[in-house]
């Protein structure tokens, strides 16, 4: 824990290189460098020093207004991605076991259900786990913690759907010791804001609660979000140009005249719980839980083979390729395709049709029964790459309050996961069969060998409409933490402390044998095995009972992620090179104001990463084949400030304002080792990747929001926000950034610069609008909300990018950056009716 002192100490020092970061690049092989706020609220008042739960007692306007203002331009808190913040639902974690981030869709639609919530930003104390840097928000689900009630409500939008049906019914805790509560939902559009998507959701949720006497109630909890919605594409800004449109999507066309996209996710995963609520005494509660969390997750796509590539936006398609190569008849004639044939920019449904009703093929020893079988084998075929869900697991956790001073928290979380990664075939699109063989695997032989098959143990399949194919394993995922917090206040002070011991195990087990590693594909892997801990330490100090300093700091081991952890599962079971456990630490110094009509925070922090894994797969056009890179040793610091205030004008009137300024960049020259997907050779092992310096790509790091609100005391509101965002930069390649890259340029190329310079997204404003009115009819109570974003309709806000893997240095602008337009005006209207 000294570690973390030391850490904190040095804290306003590091801060104020903010801004300031070296920001040189490398030019040449040889020179390679280094709320709603009431009346009564308003004339309130406060002079005590009491100060535990200080930030938790009402939302934090910096964090409500970045994480709902900004989510949309994919705003990271601190620099932080999503796995550091863990999301509970009843005191069960939520977050996914192979990549660490917690889906939100996966109770999605079940707003009303999921309100009551216990929210630790950042590295704070909690309740409920010791959590990660991001904090820990616990969604409060026990059926005798919602008051009775029941109320309905319609939502009319031109946003990813467009309407919306929701209910919830509760009956409270009754006297015969019953509680149960009751919701769902229906979301859906024929059409979303993006031509060629839909929705199409439905959500269900059930809690209820037994109190067998005052010390024991039994509860159980079961929901899902079973959700088919259809998406959008990202793509070059020449494919944006040249259909005069920023919301341009290759993902769909035409089939006998309906819309078919072929890019459609499709999840059904309940959870169900059964929870012991223990009160052994008034000072203790102790709440025991166990989980069964199931079902298919997954998405579809194209798959061809002996075919072109047929997505309408393939770099070959556009009329660049053309003009690169100085055929100026067919830049012509591809630009005026694009200009002027909506089709050609469409994916071509009926041409897929039309290619596989010819392909009259005999294979021989198929299924591997010796015998041989005919039929019109697909070109191009749907598949659907499925992730299935099997995990269940047990929580205890124990809250006691030693003395008035004194209180102490902690538990266990255990749980098996395994996950089932495989293809199915969904569409044959008019084809009798697809066969299972690797068609980047042996290029050079004519005929069907060994090393084809994508499963010995059946060679040549004959793949039909449902089968499973192409790959097949398990992601097995087992974790325990033990963790405890202890909290202490005096009269203007206030302590806590908090440990964690961490145990992951994971391991892939192969339920094909791949016919080019079938000594590493079927069955249990090895196992990978980790143990970690974790503390943190905060100090809050009242100067009086309006003003406090508030301090924390954190020290974490973590294992790995699965998903990052092996070159190529699906093909293989190899891991990376020396895994290890990633190391982070994290800070933060604030002053926090409390005053009878205005609130504020500023806050200065500083997170340093240690020892990341980037695992990346592209094809590659000139090898034929998928490409494995994964760079790890990679470390990343992020360090700013966030300004927060939020005052009541007066009696009626309120403003909120907000700043977020911060510097994430990679501090270190990781290494990278880069494989084909069907070779147990590398390509390259341990070779330097010169990213010290630059930008952690993906989101923005300057945000501002103000705004004005009006509440009448005739029971209506409205309001304006103002936002704005810059520094974005895109994720660079890394590949682009090594001596072996760079050694194709002689000293003074152009190409130099072209190929390391980070590309910066241009800055964005947004003007928002909200507003509501409620009214008491018959007793019951009705209310209307509305809001509207984006009201000056700017559809030219680049918003999220990256640059392609795939690169020609002869030619850097081949594969240029992909881009992600914001929304032009959108709406959202809804209508409450309750009891």
């Amino acid at each position: 824990m000294h570690k973390v002192l030391l850490f904190i100490g040095g804290l306003l020092i590091a801060i104020n290189t903010l801004g300031q970061s070296d920001t040189s690049r490398i030019v040449l092989p040889s020179n390679l460098p280094t709320v709603t706020l009431s009346e009564s609220e308003f004339e309130g008042s406060s002079s005590s020093n009491e100060i535990s739960g200080l930030l938790q007692s009402s939302r934090d306007i910096f964090v409500s207004t970045a994480g709902f203002n900004f989510g949309s331009v994919r705003y990271r808190m601190r620099g932080l991605d999503s796995e550091n913040t863990h999301v509970l639902i009843n005191g069960i974690m939520m977050n996914d076991n192979e990549t660490g981030r917690a889906s939100w869709s996966s109770w999605g639609g079940l707003n009303d259900a999921v309100r009551n919530t216990e929210v630790n930003n950042m590295v704070s104390a909690s309740d409920w786990a010791f959590g990660g840097i991001g904090g820990v928000t616990n969604i409060l689900t026990r059926a005798s913690s919602y008051r009775k009630t029941a109320s309905v409500s319609y939502a009319a939008s031109n946003r990813s759907y467009n309407n919306r049906i929701m209910f919830l019914y509760a009956t409270g805790l009754q006297d015969n010791g019953w509680s149960i509560t009751l919701s769902g939902s229906r979301r859906w559009a024929q059409e979303g804001y993006v031509p060629g998507t839909f929705y199409d959701a439905w959500a269900y949720f059930a809690s209820v609660e037994k109190k067998i006497n005052s010390r024991h109630s039994i509860g159980f909890i079961g929901f899902a979000a079973p959700t088919k919605r259809a998406y959008s594409g990202v793509s070059v800004q020449e494919a944006y140009d040249l259909s005069g449109d920023n919301f341009y999507n290759s993902n769909w066309g035409y089939q006998n005249g309906e819309v078919r996209n072929a890019r459609v996710s499709n999840y059904h995963q309940p959870m169900f719980q059964l929870s012991h609520y223990w009160t052994p005494s008034e000072k203790t509660k102790i709440q025991t839980t166990a989980y069964y969390w199931f079902g298919r997750g997954g998405a579809t796509a194209l798959d061809w083979t002996e075919a072109n590539d047929p997505r309408p936006d393939y770099y070959r398609n556009l009329p660049s390729y053309y003009l690169s190569n100085s055929d100026l008849v067919n830049y012509e004639k591809y630009t005026n395709l694009w200009q002027n044939n909506e089709a050609f920019r469409q994916i071509n449904w009926d041409h897929f049709y039309f290619a596989n009703s010819d392909q009259l093929t005999t294979i021989d020893n198929a299924n591997g029964s010796g015998t041989p079988y005919q039929g019109n084998k697909s070109k191009y075929v749907v598949e659907d790459r499925r992730m299935d869900k099997n995990q269940k697991g047990l929580t205890i956790n124990l809250q006691h309050q030693l003395n008035a001073a004194a209180r102490i928290s902690g538990g266990l979380m255990a749980t098996i996961s395994k996950t089932r990664h495989h293809k199915r075939m969904v569409d044959l699109l008019g084809g009798d069969f697809w066969l299972d063989i690797d068609k980047y695997a042996d290029q050079e032989s004519m005929t069907i060998t060994d090393v084809s098959q994508n499963d010995l143990l059946h060679p040549n399949k004959i793949v039909r409409e449902g089968d499973v194919y192409g790959y097949d394993y398990l992601a097995n995922v087992n974790n325990a933490r033990l963790w405890s917090q202890m909290e202490y206040k005096f009269s203007k002070l206030e302590v806590y402390a908090a440990a964690e011991l961490n145990y992951t195990s994971f391991w892939r087990t192969g339920k094909m044998q791949n016919g080019r590693f079938p000594d590493h594909s079927y069955g249990d892997s090895e196992k990978n095995n980790f143990l970690n801990g974790a503390g943190k330490l905060g100090v809050t100090y009242a100067f009086n009972g309006r003003n406090y300093l508030v301090a924390n700091g954190a020290y974490l081991h973590r294992a790995p992620n699965f998903r990052d952890s092996y070159i190529s599962p699906r093909t293989r079971d190899f891991a990376v090179d020396g895994l290890e456990s990633e190391k982070v630490m994290a800070g933060d110094i604030s002053y926090v104001l409390r005053a009878p009509n205005i609130k504020a925070r500023a806050t200065l922090y500083h997170t340093q990463v240690h020892d990341g894994l980037w695992v990346r797969s592209y094809y590659h056009e000139d090898l034929n084949n998928f490409i494995n890179y994964i760079m790890k040793d990679v470390d990343q610091i992020t360090q700013g400030v966030e300004l927060g205030i939020e005052a009541n004008l007066s009696p009626t009137f309120s403003a909120h304002a907000i700043f977020g300024k911060s510097m994430n960049i990679y501090t270190n020259r990781p290494v990278v080792t880069i494989s084909v997907d069907n070779d147990a050779a590398l390509l390259a092992e341990n070779r330097i990747v010169y990213l010290k310096n630059y930008y952690v790509g993906g989101a923005p790091q300057t945000i501002a929001s103000a705004g004005l609100r009006y509440n009448s005391p005739k029971y209506w509101f409205a309001g304006l926000t103002g936002n704005y965002f810059a520094d974005a930069y895109l994720e660079p390649n890394p590949d682009n950034h090594t001596a072996e890259s760079l050694s194709a340029y002689k000293e003074g190329d152009v190409r130099i610069d072209q190929v390391l310079d980070q590309p910066k997204l241009d800055p964005g404003f947004t003007l928002d609008f909200f507003g509501g009115k409620s009214w008491m009819i018959d007793g019951h109570y009705v209310a209307v909300n509305v809001s509207v974003n984006n009201l000056l309709n700017n559809k030219d806000m680049i918003i999220w990018g990256y640059e392609q893997l795939r690169t020609d240095l002869s030619d850097p602008g081949r594969f240029p950056e992909k881009y992600s337009y914001g929304y032009g005006t959108t709406y959202y209207v809804s209508l409450t009716f309750r009891l």
